[in-house]
């Protein structure tokens, strides 16, 4: 196989999986350079054909482009694929983009930072049918200049948001967000499943749950405000009035295949600030700092 030539308009695709090769395809697609690899050689052939070209190594396929996209399984897969690279890569712009922790990115950074080239995390907040759609968004933090200089091209695969300079940024707010859609979704999993078990209705009780859930959507931004004030107004109950359904709420959920949500854990957390002279305050006052706070 001929060696290919470095060129610096050249975009290096690692990994052709299904958001690799979304990603390959829809730079294709707006005729960029693009050069891919992947593990199991045969997974690029499609990709050929479409127009890229085909590297032999990682190290030939990072080495011959000036941005280069890690589209991986994981972190592992990120790490085994940095250690493939050596020598000199300034100028380059390497991006993982996977799920992962606020460490996996730290330590992804650090060894981009080694090599000499500039480091974006990614957080892929879309399916890979979506990519290149403005319905997608992808969340990027690290190097802010290294996404200002590529945004042209990372704005063809979704809308792209810049959430950090710190390179974990994006992977936590990234990881988060799947929390909150796991929170949400357990939460109307265990609903269902003890009004199942008890032989109420489940489609009536359904249409109830979806009010319930959207008292919480629609309260996010004056949530966030309380945090970000540090001022915790008791609005539809106090912690004292809260506390009484959440002990309620324990004893429902004993013995429930999916658990009681750590409810006990947040009952504790009430009672130490009820035994600060905090039972006029909300719900939000229980993600506050106890120490040195005063009732509201």
């Amino acid at each position: 196989m001929t060696k290919i030539k470095a060129s610096e308009h050249r975009i290096a695709v690692i990994g052709a999986g299904a958001i690799g090769a979304a990603v390959a395809r829809r730079l294709l697609a707006d005729d960029h350079d693009v050069v891919v690899w992947n593990r199991t050689a045969g997974r690029t052939a499609a990709l050929v054909k479409a127009g890229a070209l085909p590297a032999g190594s990682v190290k030939e396929a990072a080495s011959s482009a000036t941005l280069v996209l890690l589209t991986l399984t994981d972190y592992v897969a990120v790490q085994q694929c940095l250690a493939e690279l050596d020598g000199d890569l300034s100028g380059r712009t390497i991006i993982a983009m996977c799920t992962g922790t606020a460490d996996d990115a730290h330590h992804a950074a650090q060894r981009v930072a080694d090599l000499g080239a500039s480091y974006l995390d990614a957080g892929i907040q879309t399916s890979p049918e979506m990519i290149g759609t403005d319905a997608a968004t992808i969340l990027y933090s690290g190097s802010r200049s290294a996404f200002q200089r590529h945004r042209a091209v990372l704005g063809l695969l979704s809308t792209p948001r810049f959430v950090g300079d710190a390179p974990q940024a994006a992977a936590i707010w990234d990881l988060t967000l799947f929390g909150l859609w796991y929170d949400a979704q357990l939460g109307l999993l265990r609903a269902l499943d003890t009004v199942r078990e008890t032989g109420i209705d489940v489609t009536e009780f359904v249409d109830t749950a979806v009010k319930q859930l959207g008292h919480v959507v629609t309260e996010a931004p004056g949530t966030a405000s309380e945090l970000l004030q540090a001022t915790y107004p008791a609005g539809p109950a106090t912690l004292a009035e809260h506390l009484t359904v959440i002990r309620h709420l324990i004893k429902l959920r004993g013995g429930q295949t999916l658990g009681d949500g750590g409810l006990p854990v947040v009952a504790a957390r009430i009672e130490a600030l009820l035994a600060q002279g905090r039972d006029g305050e909300g719900l939000t006052a229980t993600i506050a700092t106890m120490t040195n706070r005063t009732s509201a």
